[in-house]
């Protein structure tokens, strides 16, 4: 089930509401919302729950064992938990892949084990690794009960795809947090915004990246090529930051406080930059369980490129099962390096460089990100950059692609992922503003009017980071 279907909007998020104010104290509370979020992901994962609650328990045992002052053995542990819970992640996510990989390289004809994979298990097997490393850091953070640690791991919200959260930010909120008509509405409003972006701008401009990326050849130039990776620039950014923001909407409506999870990625003027701005949850995970674990830029230069390659390598695999994801990572973790070997450039005109050249590189990226092959993407770069000479079949294919309400959708997709409405906002409220207000609940509403329309008169309603 995903946030952006009639399912969740008219049956299950009405009904978790409604349950969830009339059943009194927060342990109620949380029993109530741990047995909706299993629901939840029963919908499209009945079998898979055992791995989910299986997953919980490891994690929730390893922590009580690290938290105990008479164990000795604390990182023998937390080794092993560890381990459990990366192979857990690799089985099921990775055994194709490998196989996969050996057969072409040694030629073999091993048969593909085509194991299901399990919808979030990327997002909540990285929950379970940062609760028990940091309870191998402060004993005092272990979850005392297993409904409390299991409703971290698997709240609705956040479960399927972010953003990822740590233990200690929510702890708290999960035994002692308040609900209000203001922080409800303010959470409705935000989810409404969000569930705007996913359906009336990534939708829109993701079949146009469809129809770019499933093309023949001769359907493709120059023009097409770019312009399909243009709208999926757009298509990954609305789909998974308008996905963050109903995820933190919904929170904000049970209680609950996440944090930002993107923050105009667009507008950045370096590779480094990008990465504080895009997906922010997985990059500061990676920062805190892999990169300064590794030694971050303690130990040298040699060892900081070492350190920051393995952790794009890492990136990269954690997206996807897939030499492109492979790749994607490898390209940013190197303009990454490359941005910290050579010399810095202070000024404006550099800065404008900057803004200009690190857009151009996350376009080219994606092309890998969305490609289905390597052979697929080649077949991108290779037209972007020669595909010059026109043919009907391309000239066709632009003119099913800029239709006026395409065009507008780009246009307004372009600008939505810069700050223009962001800094509006804030140059005409430096305080509360009530008429400000009003409109953006009124905007809140036509947008859900919108929202509803649409859901009802397409079936053109996918999710790119559902697979991860």
């Amino acid at each position: 089930m995903v946030f952006s279907s009639a399912a969740f909007l008219f049956l299950f998020l009405p009904a978790v509401f409604c349950f969830s104010r009339l059943v009194p104290g927060i342990r109620w509370k949380n029993a109530l919302l741990l047995a909706f979020s299993l629901l939840f992901y029963a919908f499209g994962e009945p079998l898979y729950i055992l791995l989910l609650l299986f997953s919980a328990f490891v994690n929730f045992a390893a922590g009580r064992i690290l938290s105990s002052p008479r164990f000795k053995c604390r990182r023998t542990v937390l080794g092993c938990a560890l381990a459990l819970n990366l192979l857990l992640l690799s089985v099921f996510k990775y055994t194709d892949f490998f196989v996969e990989t050996l057969n072409r390289i040694f030629d073999f004809s091993v048969p593909l084990p085509g194991i299901a994979l399990p919808v979030g298990i990327s997002f909540f097997t990285f929950q379970g690794i940062s609760y028990i490393m940091d309870v191998y850091r402060d004993e005092n953070l272990a979850a005392k009960s297993f409904v409390k640690l299991a409703l971290y791991i698997s709240f609705f919200p956040q479960l399927i795809a972010g953003p990822i959260v740590k233990y200690h930010d929510v702890s708290q909120q999960i035994d002692h947090r308040e609900t209000s008509l203001p922080l409800t509405a303010e959470g409705i409003r935000r989810f409404v915004f969000g569930l705007s972006k996913k359906l009336l701008l990534a939708n829109t401009v993701g079949r146009m990246a469809d129809m770019v990326f499933t093309a023949q050849s001769q359907q493709l130039d120059v023009c097409s090529a770019w312009l399909g990776a243009f709208c999926y620039c757009l298509q990954i950014y609305f789909d998974f930051s308008g996905y963050s923001d109903m995820a933190i909407g919904l929170g904000k409506m049970f209680g609950f406080h996440f944090l930002e999870n993107f923050n105009y990625p667009y507008v950045s003027s370096s590779v480094k930059e990008f990465w504080r701005r895009w997906h922010i949850s997985l990059s500061t995970w990676f920062r805190d369980y892999l990169y300064i674990p590794l030694g971050g830029n303690r130990k040298g230069k040699l060892r900081t490129v070492r350190n920051k390659f393995v952790v794009f390598l890492c990136t990269g695999l954690w997206h996807g099962a897939s030499w492109n994801f492979v790749l994607w990572g490898l390209w940013h973790g190197c303009f990454i390096i490359l941005e910290d070997l050579l010399p810095r450039k202070e000024g404006k005109p550099a800065k404008v460089l900057g803004h200009i050249a690190t857009p151009f590189i996350v376009l080219l990226s994606f092309v890998l990100f969305r490609a289905d092959t390597l052979a697929g993407a080649g077949q991108i770069f290779a037209k972007m950059f020669t595909g010059f000479s026109q043919t009907p079949e391309s000239l066709s294919l632009l003119r099913v692609l800029l239709t006026p309400l395409n065009v507008f959708t780009m246009l307004a997709g372009l600008l939505g992922s810069l700050p223009v409405f962001s800094r509006f906002r804030a140059s005409l409220a430096q305080g509360e503003s009530p008429v400000l207000e009003a409109a953006s609940y009124g905007a809140a509403g036509l947008l859900l009017v919108l929202c509803v329309l649409n859901l009802a008169g397409s079936a053109f309603n996918p999710f790119i980071y559902f697979r991860f």
